[in-house]
């Protein structure tokens, strides 16, 4: 039997309101009764009735989620991240490619996705000169990623720099002097919000910290970032000649390809060649050796941007609020690599 609203309310000792308050995220609701109450929302399998919620608030109870490509793993498993963030609210996903082109992308941002109450959107090829569509936006938006700043959106980023200059210290703890780095924009243009040159920019901070010089034949410029590319670019490394004892990819799918154009020259890592990506996406864990990688806080990001999307979506017109910025935390995940440890996947 279908599990109702009161089912939920009798097993948690509330009023059938108190379960709706929940299920609406609405935030007068103490801690220990709004825990209790999913508690048993996720124990019983109670899924709200979408289409009756939204004839009476004239919502249709789904979010949007524009993302350039689901075919890179970080923007699947974030998807994956925002429809749990979401259920757990009561609220379905609709979920979007939007990365085709910048004309795309401008036509996403402009009319949102259908039968949406709001949307969570990370561009690819807009940047800060597109900043004045925003303006035109009439709808509840959340920005991600690190391409428009300034706006007058929320908007839930990583610490694209901070995690970057990391992996970098992490291989010099190691004693590697001669990094390269895979995955910087192939126009090469300085002073670009784009996560490349953010990580790019932090890759170059821990050499200087570190007293080691720039050398523009380890900087390897790819795009897209697939495992194809990344295993092209390190051959090409290899092939020049370049003395190099370590590996900064950009993210992790260049970096797997990495493993493997190494693992085929006879190249060993991390004895050979230390190797570290961007992004801890599953597969990771499952490479051989297992891959280092930035973890920017996917799930804290998903979270974060939802809950602010929610809070947007309920407040209406009425909302004055100035637009929000948050940075998730991040962490190294050392693993073999680097000469860290398997987490026995």
């Amino acid at each position: 039997m279908k599990v109702t609203m009161q089912d939920v309310a009798r097993r948690a000792g509330v009023s059938n309101k108190t379960v709706s308050n929940v299920v609406n995220d609405h935030p007068h609701v103490r801690p220990e009764t709004r825990a209790r109450v999913q508690h048993v929302i996720a124990e019983l399998g109670y899924r709200p009735n979408l289409s009756a919620r939204g004839l009476r608030s004239g919502r249709t109870g789904v979010i949007g989620l524009a993302v350039p490509q689901l075919r890179q793993p970080y923007f699947a498993e974030l998807a994956d991240a925002v429809i749990a963030a979401a259920e757990r609210r009561g609220l379905g996903v609709i979920i979007g490619q939007a990365g085709a082109d910048r004309d795309h992308e401008t036509a996403v941002l402009a009319n949102g996705l259908r039968q949406t109450d709001g949307m969570l959107f990370s561009p690819e090829h807009l940047g800060t000169e597109d900043r004045h569509l925003l303006d035109d936006v009439t709808y509840p938006l959340v920005l991600l990623g690190e391409r428009i700043f300034g706006g007058p959106n929320d908007h839930v980023t990583m610490h694209n720099v901070e995690g970057a200059r990391a992996a970098v210290e992490h291989l010099v703890g190691l004693g590697r002097r001669r990094i390269a780095v895979l995955g910087a924009h192939p126009d090469r243009r300085s002073g670009q919000m784009r996560p490349s040159d953010l990580r790019v920019r932090g890759y170059r901070e821990a050499l200087a910290v570190a007293g080691l010089p720039e050398d523009p034949r380890l900087e390897r410029a790819v795009a897209p970032w697939l495992p194809q590319n990344g295993a092209d670019a390190t051959r090409e490394l290899l092939a020049s000649g370049v003395e190099f004892d370590a590996i900064f990819a950009l993210n992790d799918s260049l970096a797997i390809g990495a493993l493997r154009a190494l693992a085929r020259a006879g190249r060993r890592v991390p004895d050979d060649v230390a190797l570290i990506g961007f992004d801890n996406i599953g597969d990771g864990r499952f490479s051989t050796p297992s891959l280092s990688s930035v973890d920017p806080g996917r799930e804290e990001i998903a979270e974060t941007a939802v809950a602010m999307l929610v809070e947007r979506i309920e407040a209406g017109a009425r909302d004055v609020r100035p637009p929000r910025l948050h940075k998730a935390a991040f962490h190294i995940v050392a693993r073999e690599s680097t000469g860290g440890q398997d987490d026995q996947a």
